[in-house]
C-alpha cells in the first residue's frame, strides 16, 4: 500500500533551488551593471569630447573678439565710418558736477 502521492522532496532540496535562485538572479545583475557601466563610460567619453570641441571653439571666439575690439582697429573705424576726430584743446569744456 505505498502511495505515489506522499513523495516529499528529499532534505535540503528547497535551500538548493533557492541558493540556485539567488546564484542566477546575482550573475544577470552581474551582468547587467557591467553593461550599464560600459553605457555610462562612453557617454562620459562622448561629454569630454564634446567639453574639448567647445573650449577649443571658446577659444577661437575669445581671439576673434580680440580682433575685434583692438584700440587700432576701433580708432580706424571711427575716423573713417563715422568720421569722428579727437578735438584741440581748445573745443574742450570742462562741466563742472
Amino acid at each position: 500500500m505505498s502511495r505515489m502521492s506522499d513523495k516529499t522532496m528529499p532534505g535540503g532540496s528547497l535551500l538548493m533551488l533557492v541558493l540556485f535562485v539567488a546564484s542566477l538572479f546575482s550573475a544577470i545583475a552581474v551582468s547587467y551593471s557591467a553593461y550599464w557601466n560600459r553605457q555610462l563610460l562612453n557617454a562620459l567619453y562622448g561629454e569630454l569630447s564634446e567639453r574639448d570641441k567647445l573650449q577649443a571653439e571658446w577659444g577661437r571666439l575669445i581671439l576673434e573678439q580680440s580682433t575685434w575690439t583692438a584700440h587700432g582697429r576701433v580708432e580706424t573705424l571711427a575716423t573713417e565710418t563715422l568720421k569722428m576726430r579727437v578735438p584741440d584743446a581748445a573745443e574742450v569744456r570742462l562741466v563742472a558736477p
